[in-house]
């Protein structure tokens, strides 16, 4: 018993470690920010480069962890080269989402270092969601998480549009949590368990052992837990509060919710349609279906209206959704391959663009840029800025050779292999459509000096640095795909299998 409790505390030693260094980051933050001695000394900088350590080092303690396949603390959570690959995805873009907003904290005045580790502790409940081995444990941890987050979106005191940001997300976010607990409770109170290994067998064999009024009964508890997921992946129709948070939270804050929750919460609808409700696969997969149309039909139509920057890049979160769910509707190894294919592409791909809109400002009085217009001649001022952004924007479109290309292509082939035409015509469709919205930023970058030209701000060091990399990476991937690649398949073919 002593050796297995020893293992518990080995396999969860990324997140133990976090939680730990979190405690000592608040005592030295609070004994340090109060001190008269000092001066009340400013530390969000500091926070963040110390933050930004503690999860490198968690990175490394995850991806280096020597036991895998393990179940741990009485069957809650497992740790296994899935929940590894996920989980480094996790820490690697938080990791760059701190980096990116250390700039943007000192010009916006927000002094508050709290707002870095609540990021840092939401993040330690995305990783427990992602290992999660249990209803109850999955539910928990998004909780963790979702605090965090409610909190972080309207820290910004002062502006109204901020606290109605955090509050339409506390309102919808807890409404979905409720539809978790509820079809957690049905699939408990007619399955008699809780843990996915005791439910995906109780699945497979539920048209041999149950009467049709237990069957309906648990599809409606696992399509409660699916629209709770839906809601965190603000997929249509369940996206109504993504564009006004994405507005009204701060704009280091907007990246974050746009990049690292929604991989800890693919993971998990991986996780539990992939292999625990896998038995049940025709019911969650028409709704999976019809969720992705409606995503990708609703973020093309929307983004084509919208003239502010955050607002557009909310309906392009919805779209992109609606590509990374046709992959998880397919139901095949090859879908799920192609599904997380996409996630890696898409997370450079918006954090390359959130660098950008995090660094740049107007030199006369350093104002963020909000609008569309505020865009106009960035050729003319900062040539690189403007062609980097144009990769970025042509990658999104899906413009061969580049990276975008490749993930949609592979979405789209897996798709096909399943005999879903209808899916894929509906998502090359959307994804033409989309194009409108993307190169109309790169005329205005390009074609529009004549009319009005922006002085800049220009990048940081850290900034331009990772501009630089995403740049050459959406470039040159398709030259050399094959580390990513194996990665990928070696975590997918373990967790299938």
């Amino acid at each position: 018993m002593e050796f297995n409790f020893n293992i518990d505390w080995i396999v969860a030693i990324p997140e133990i470690f976090i939680l730990v260094i979190i405690n000592f980051l608040l005592v030295y933050s609070v004994i340090y920010s109060t001190s008269p001695r000092l001066g009340y000394p400013i530390l969000i900088r500091n926070i963040t480069w110390l933050g930004v350590q503690v999860l490198l080092f968690a990175f490394l303690l995850n991806v280096c962890n020597p036991l895998t396949g393990v179940i741990a603390f009485n069957n809650l959570l497992v740790f296994d080269n899935f929940s590894i690959l996920v989980k480094s995805i996790i820490l690697f873009s938080a990791i760059i989402t701190l980096i990116l907003a250390i700039n943007y904290s000192k010009f916006d005045n927000l002094n508050c270092f709290e707002y870095i580790i609540l990021m840092i502790l939401a993040v330690v409940g995305m990783m427990l969601v992602v290992s999660s081995y249990d209803l109850i444990a999955m539910y928990l941890a998004i909780e963790l998480q979702s605090f965090c987050m409610y909190i972080i979106a309207s820290f910004k005191r002062d502006s109204e549009f901020s606290t109605e940001a955090g509050l339409k997300y506390f309102i919808l976010g807890a409404f979905s949590s409720g539809l978790l607990l509820f079809g957690g409770s049905l699939l408990y109170g007619f399955t008699g368990t809780t843990n996915y290994q005791q439910l995906f067998q109780v699945f497979s064999t539920i048209e041999e052992t149950s009467d049709i009024n237990t069957s309906n009964a648990i599809i409606l508890g696992i399509l409660f837990i699916l629209i709770g997921m839906l809601f965190k992946l603000s997929a249509a129709p369940f996206h109504l509060w993504t564009p006004d948070v994405y507005e009204g939270a701060p704009t280091c804050v907007t990246a974050f919710f746009a990049i690292v929750p929604k991989i800890a919460v693919l993971g998990v609808v991986v996780r539990l349609f992939a292999y625990v409700f896998y038995g049940l696969l025709l019911p969650w997969q028409e709704v999976l279906i019809l969720c992705s149309i409606l995503s990708m039909i609703v973020g093309t139509l929307g983004a084509l209206w919208q003239t502010k920057i955050k607002r557009l890049l909310a309906y392009s979160g919805i779209g992109h959704i609606g590509y990374i769910l046709i992959g998880i509707s397919s139901g095949s190894v090859e879908g799920i391959y192609a599904t997380f294919f996409y996630v890696i592409i898409y997370m450079i791909m918006t954090t390359a663009t959130f660098s950008i809109l995090l660094s740049i400002r107007n030199q006369g009085n350093l104002s963020k840029l909000k609008y569309l217009n505020d865009l106009s001649g960035l050729f003319v001022s900062n040539p690189q800025l403007a062609f980097s952004f144009a990769i970025i924007m042509f990658s999104m479109c899906g413009i061969p050779p580049l990276a975008g290309f490749l993930s949609k292509m592979f979405i789209f082939i897996s798709a096909i292999n399943m005999q879903m035409y209808f899916l894929s015509i509906i998502g090359v469709i959307t994804s033409v459509a989309a194009s409108f919205y993307y190169i109309r930023i790169i005329k205005l970058m390009f074609f529009e000096s004549e009319t009005k030209i922006n002085n800049l701000s220009s990048l940081s060091k850290e900034n331009s640095l990772f501009l630089s990399f995403c740049s050459i990476f959406l470039i040159t991937f398709f030259l050399w795909p094959t580390p990513l690649a194996l990665i990928l398949h070696n975590s997918i073919i373990n967790f299938c299998l």
